[in-house]
C-alpha cells in the first residue's frame, strides 16, 4: 500500500511549538507515568503575547437593576463598565497593522443598517481584535441571537430578555415559595374576618401534589429533590471554573455575582432539557460567552448578560448536545462517532501520523479528544486564545463542529515531530498536556486543511 506523502508546508519549522505547564485533567485518563516531558529542541517561533484576562475587578459589582432599554450603536460604545473586564474595551496601542484594519472592517459591516453575515463571517474568522469592544455583538449575531437587521435588535432583545425572566421565576422558584403564594391567594379567597382565615391552610386543603413528603411524579417537593443533586454538581462546578481568574473564582462581591449568574443559567437550561439536563463540563463551554457578554462596554448590555448568555448558550449547545447525552455515545451522532471522524480526518491528511499515534502505539483518540471536543478545546489553551479560536469556530456557517474537527486534526499536526518520537505513554501525556502554540498559526493549518479538502 503506498503511503499518502506528507505535504512539505506541514514539515516546516514553523509548526514547531514548546512544551506548556501540565494542566489538571479531569476528563480523560492519565497516562502511566508522571514525569515531565523532556525539552526538545526544535526550531520555534514564539507566538506574540494575547491580551491577557482581567485580573480583578477595579470595583466590586453590584446586582445590576432592570435599566430602560436602550440599544446602542456599537460603533459608539459607552465605555464606563464596571463588570471587571478590560481587554474588551483597551485602546489600539501595541495592536498589530492587520487587527487595525480588521477592527476597522468590522465596525463598518457593524454600523450598516442590514449586516452582511456572509462577510461579517469572513472578516470574524481571522479573529476579532480583542482591543474593539465588538466580541460580544458579533458572537451575539453569528450565533443567531441579534438579526442582521439591526432595526430589529431593540425589540428581540426586550422578548428574549423577558423570557428568560419568566423562566427564572417559574423554574428557579423553591417550592416553599409556591406553597406560600397559593396560602396566599387562597387565604385572599377567605372571608378576611376571620382570624383563621388569613393566609392559614387547613389539612384539607393541602393538596397531595404540594405535600413535602409525597412521590408523585407532579409533586413540586418530589421534583425539588431530585433537581437538588443536579444543582449540587452546577454548584461544584461554577465554583471551580477558571480558578486562576478573579472574574469567576474568589471571595469578591464581582466573582459571587458572576457564579450566581452562571448558576442560574446552568439551573434553568437544566430543568428546560430534560433529555440531558446538566453534564460536567457545561459550565467550561458557558464560561467564555458570559466572560464576552459581561464584559461589553456598553453598559447596558453587560447588565442584562445573564439573559443573553443564556440563549446563546442554548444556541451553542444545540450543535453538540449530542455529545453530552450517554444514550447516543454509540450512535452516529453520539461523541464517539465525532471522535472517530477525527481520526478519519488525521489519516486523509497525514497517514504516517494517524498510523504511528493509533497503529503503533496505540493511542486511542478518546484519551485526548474526548475533552478536546466536548468542552470546544477551553482547557487546552489559556482564555485569551480560547477567545481567538471560538471567533473562528462561531464563524463557520455550516456551525462549529467541522471547523473544531479541523483546529484538533491541526494541533495533531503542529506537533507531529514530537508525536513521531514518542511512545505511547509520551505522546499521552503530551496530547493530554497540549504544549503553548501560535493560536494564528495553528487556525492557518486548520483552514488549509479545509482548502485541501476543497481542493
Amino acid at each position: 500500500m503506498v503511503r499518502k506523502r506528507v505535504p512539505d508546508w506541514l514539515n516546516s519549522s514553523l509548526w514547531s511549538t514548546t512544551p506548556a505547564d501540565d494542566r489538571l485533567n479531569h476528563y480523560s485518563p492519565s497516562p502511566t507515568t508522571t514525569t515531565s516531558s523532556a525539552t526538545v529542541s526544535e526550531p520555534t517561533l514564539q507566538p506574540p503575547a494575547p491580551v491577557p484576562p482581567p485580573a480583578a475587578a477595579s470595583k466590586p459589582q453590584s446586582t445590576p437593576t432592570s435599566p430602560k432599554l436602550e440599544i446602542r450603536d456599537p460603533v459608539n460604545r459607552n465605555s464606563n463598565n464596571n463588570s471587571g473586564g478590560s481587554d474588551q474595551n483597551g485602546d489600539s496601542s501595541g495592536v498589530s497593522p492587520d487587527d487595525i484594519s480588521r477592527q476597522a472592517q468590522l465596525l463598518a459591516e457593524l454600523s450598516k443598517k442590514v449586516i452582511n453575515m456572509w462577510e461579517l463571517r469572513r472578516i470574524a474568522s481571522q479573529g476579532i481584535p480583542d482591543g474593539a469592544g465588538i466580541r460580544s455583538t458579533v458572537w451575539k449575531l453569528l450565533l443567531g441571537y441579534l438579526p442582521p437587521d439591526r432595526s430589529q435588535w431593540s425589540s428581540e432583545l426586550a422578548k428574549k430578555r423577558s423570557q428568560y425572566r419568566h423562566f427564572k421565576e417559574e423554574l428557579l422558584m423553591n417550592p416553599s415559595e409556591i406553597t406560600r403564594r397559593l396560602e396566599k391567594s387562597v387565604g385572599c379567597d377567605n372571608d378576611e374576618s376571620k382570624p383563621e382565615g388569613r393566609g392559614l391552610l387547613s389539612r384539607s386543603q393541602i393538596t397531595h401534589g404540594e405535600h413535602p413528603l409525597s412521590l408523585g411524579k407532579s409533586s413540586v417537593w418530589n421534583q425539588f429533590f431530585q433537581d437538588s443533586e443536579i444543582i449540587e454538581q452546577i454548584d461544584r462546578d461554577v465554583m471551580r471554573t477558571h480558578p486562576d481568574m478573579h472574574f469567576f473564582s474568589g471571595d469578591s462581591q464581582l466573582a459571587k455575582f458572576n457564579q450566581d449568574a452562571m448558576r442560574n443559567i446552568l439551573i434553568v437550561f437544566a430543568k428546560l432539557n430534560p433529555g440531558i439536563r446538566y453534564v460536567q463540563g457545561m459550565n467550561e463551554i458557558l464560561a467564555p460567552l458570559f466572560y464576552v457578554f459581561k464584559n461589553d462596554p456598553d453598559v447596558e448590555m453587560a447588565a442584562n448578560a445573564e439573559a443573553d448568555t443564556f440563549f446563546c448558550f442554548v444556541e451553542l449547545l444545540s450543535g453538540f448536545r449530542d455529545h453530552f447525552c450517554q444514550q447516543l455515545d454509540n450512535s452516529n451522532v453520539g461523541i464517539r462517532s465525532t471522535i472517530t471522524r477525527l481520526s478519519q480526518l488525521l489519516k486523509e491528511h497525514d497517514e504516517e501520523l494517524w498510523r504511528h499515534l493509533e497503529v503503533t502505539t496505540k493511542v486511542n483518540p478518546q484519551f485526548y479528544a474526548f475533552r478536546w471536543i466536548t468542552l470546544l478545546l477551553t482547557q487546552e489553551f489559556n482564555f485569551a486564545d480560547s477567545l481567538h479560536i471560538w471567533d473562528t469556530l462561531l464563524s463557520d456557517p455550516e456551525g462549529p463542529l467541522e471547523t473544531l474537527l479541523r483546529v484538533c486534526c491541526a494541533m495533531l499536526i503542529l506537533i507531529r515531530r514530537r508525536l513521531l518520537a514518542g511512545d505511547f505513554t509520551s505522546n499521552l501525556k503530551l496530547l493530554q498536556h497540549y504544549p503553548s502554540a501560535n493560536i494564528s498559526h495553528l487556525l492557518y493549518v486548520a483552514n488549509k486543511l479545509r482548502t485541501q479538502a476543497i481542493g
